[in-house]
């Protein structure tokens, strides 16, 4: 089982590149940066708010665009996998998010794990322009647009939401056919979309009735129906606890991957979690 670091890179927190470099040099066989465009002042921002400030830890409304810090941390990195955790597919233009992607993934030399999900924020994804009821058919359609754009030479996508005449669009990835799609999110629809189509699955990691863990054979089953080879096909626990317990039941229920929450923090408080959690893996 692999292990993994999520981050929040900020203005005040410690540079992408510096953490790729540490993450790295660590044994960690990856880095996942996350995405928020703004954050919201509304009653649907959970959270207890502050003075001006939305109801959630700064990181959520200053964390730096994911492609611009990964590109840091590949420009850092030699082998590190750079993973976007996750990118918010469906308040994103299509063809630059595309070429983002693309290029990350041809400069880095094919380390790009590409993260999506649909974005749980309501009011900021309107604010984008976009119904929040349709933002996981919309996602459908960026993605299988994408998908044309980066194996076709001459692409085009015609849906209800995405709809494009022929083009030519450069570069292609480096990875054949294209970066691996992890696809984020809760429950059986979100297996459903995983399924449909990703190479894997990113679910954060719950108790009870959210326990990710519980819903793997349902998983297995659903890429079984599906004609897809299940061993082909990633988990990746999103914020695992630093528990060896539970770290142990990830890997007992066949789990590729644990990424553990990194503290938005500076050099001198991030790297003793980082050395703390070298001691877990090991």
């Amino acid at each position: 089982m692999k292990t993994g670091l999520t981050y929040f890179p900020t203005d005040i927190s410690m540079h992408p590149g510096d953490f790729a470099k540490a993450a790295e040099d660590r044994g960690f066989e990856s880095v996942w940066f996350a995405e928020h465009s703004h954050m919201p002042l509304a009653p649907a921002t959970p959270g207890p708010p502050g003075e001006g400030e939305p109801g959630l830890p700064r990181e959520y409304y200053a964390v730096s665009d994911p492609f611009v810090s990964l590109s840091f941390a590949a420009a850092a990195t030699r082998t590190l996998k750079l993973g976007s955790g996750i990118c918010l597919v469906p308040q994103r233009d299509v063809f630059q998010t595309a070429k983002q992607v693309a290029s990350l993934d041809l400069y880095s030399g094919g380390r790009f794990l590409f993260g999506i999900g649909g974005g749980w924020n309501q009011p900021e994804v309107e604010n984008h322009g976009i119904p929040h009821r349709d933002r996981f058919v919309i996602m459908r359609e960026k993605v299988e647009a994408m998908i044309e754009l980066w194996t076709q030479e001459q692409a085009e996508y015609h849906g209800k939401f995405v709809d494009f005449t022929p083009c030519h669009v450069w570069p292609k990835p480096v990875q054949n056919p294209y970066p691996p799609i992890h696809v984020g999110g809760m429950g059986p629809a979100a297996i459903r979309r995983a399924v449909r189509y990703g190479d894997g699955w990113i679910p954060l990691m719950g108790e009870g009735e959210a326990d990710p863990l519980l819903l793997i054979p349902r998983l297995r089953d659903s890429l079984e129906e599906a004609g897809r080879d299940p061993n082909a096909f990633e988990v990746t626990i999103y914020f695992c606890p630093p528990d060896p317990a539970v770290v142990d039941r990830c890997r007992e229920a066949g789990v590729s991957r644990v990424l553990f929450g990194t503290p938005s923090k500076e050099r001198d408080e991030l790297l003793p979690a980082l050395d703390g959690w070298v001691d877990l893996i090991g």
